[in-house]
């Protein structure tokens, strides 16, 4: 693919390759954690995207290890540096995915956390390598799961396994996702990149119209509750970021130690 000088942002590489858009998530060092300026870049793209005809397909993936850890709470100020903005954010990213025109793949390569699992889970077609992993991690540092994810997951895997991956922050691997619908398509890690661009070639080559149509009625068949989702996880979460709870989880999880919630 060729490079373009659509995204200087730091963290992202873009590329554009005849009707192609990719987005690679790009801080290795980090697992791809999402600063505010990456996640804020990667919507402006694909609503960019949504307005052109020459752009069939979009690809959102990772480099190196993982797809995304999600938000980055690195620093001992991480719970200084999220508000609202931050879920704001998020939040135009997952509806710029689910409302592009285009389809969107999810090429996800590694580990899919936190609101990085919700950008995922909002894709259209969603291809794991068989070492990727699922994780809401959300919990583990005193907050709630956002990015509309309590709605994108549970259209796939239902109430109960939806709550309990929440509630314990336990890792889906990559067959238990797609053995459980999570994802669309699994493969191994050598025929990753092969099944990814096989994918994007046949829907680059298809009916553009009647793809977008098929879109807006699934999502609209399964997703109708997203909106209230997003809205409630912005008021709730947004209440959470300001506890002691959340503020603890977060030195924890720079401090590499178990976190002590108080319920406070």
């Amino acid at each position: 693919m060729t490079d373009t000088d659509q995204a200087p942002t730091q963290g992202l590489a873009v590329t554009e390759d005849d009707g192609v858009l990719t987005v690679c998530f790009n801080r290795p060092e980090a697992f791809n954690a999402f600063t505010g300026e990456m996640v804020l870049e990667t919507a402006s793209l694909l609503e960019q995207a949504n307005a052109r005809d020459d752009i069939r397909v979009v690809v959102l993936t990772g480099a190196g290890p993982a797809f995304s850890a999600g938000a980055d709470v690195a620093g001992d100020d991480a719970s200084e540096r999220f508000d609202v903005h931050a879920m704001d954010a998020a939040n135009r990213l997952v509806r710029a995915i689910v409302q592009c025109d285009k389809p969107v793949v999810g090429a996800v390569n590694g580990i899919a956390a936190g609101v990085g699992l919700s950008v995922a889970l909002a894709c259209d077609v969603i291809v794991a390598k068989q070492s990727a992993s699922f994780l809401l991690v959300f919990t583990r540092i005193g907050l709630m799961p956002d990015g509309g994810v309590v709605a994108t997951m549970s259209a796939s895997l239902g109430r109960t396994r939806t709550m309990a991956s929440a509630l314990l922050g336990e890792p889906i691997p990559a067959q238990a996702a797609y053995d459980a619908g999570l994802v669309s398509h699994l493969t191994t890690d050598e025929d990753f990149d092969d099944r990814v661009e096989k994918l994007v070639t046949r829907l680059r080559h298809g009916a553009p119209l009647a793809q977008s149509a098929t879109k807006r009625a699934v999502n609209a068949a399964s997703l109708g509750a997203l909106e209230a989702a997003l809205e409630n996880e912005r008021s709730t979460q947004t209440m959470l970021l300001r506890t002691a709870d959340a503020a603890e989880g977060m030195r924890a999880f720079s401090e590499k130690r178990r976190p002590t919630f108080w319920g406070e």
